[in-house]
């Protein structure tokens, strides 16, 4: 998966999309896995990551990896 080139992220969580003018503000967790993708870091390193950095059980790191990539899909800000 790869997110978009153009899309900008700020060091506090905002996305914009200068293609659409769509702005964002992700949670840390977001700007963890959107920094991870930027890096070309696959499903699996990305969720053992988020479960090193912010303790939290394997499963929950899945969910919350699944929510945030389809959400960037229905914004049309990765493929």
């Amino acid at each position: 998966m790869s997110i978009l080139r153009n899309v900008a992220i700020s060091e506090s969580g905002f996305l914009f999309n200068p293609t659409t003018g769509d702005s964002f503000t992700l949670n840390d967790t977001a700007i963890h896995i959107v920094s991870l993708l930027k890096e070309n870091k696959n499903k699996e390193e990305i969720i053992s990551s988020i479960v090193d950095k912010f303790d939290v059980e394997k499963n929950t790191a899945d969910k919350d990896y699944e929510d945030f990539v389809f959400s960037l899909k229905s914004y049309k800000l990765s493929n």
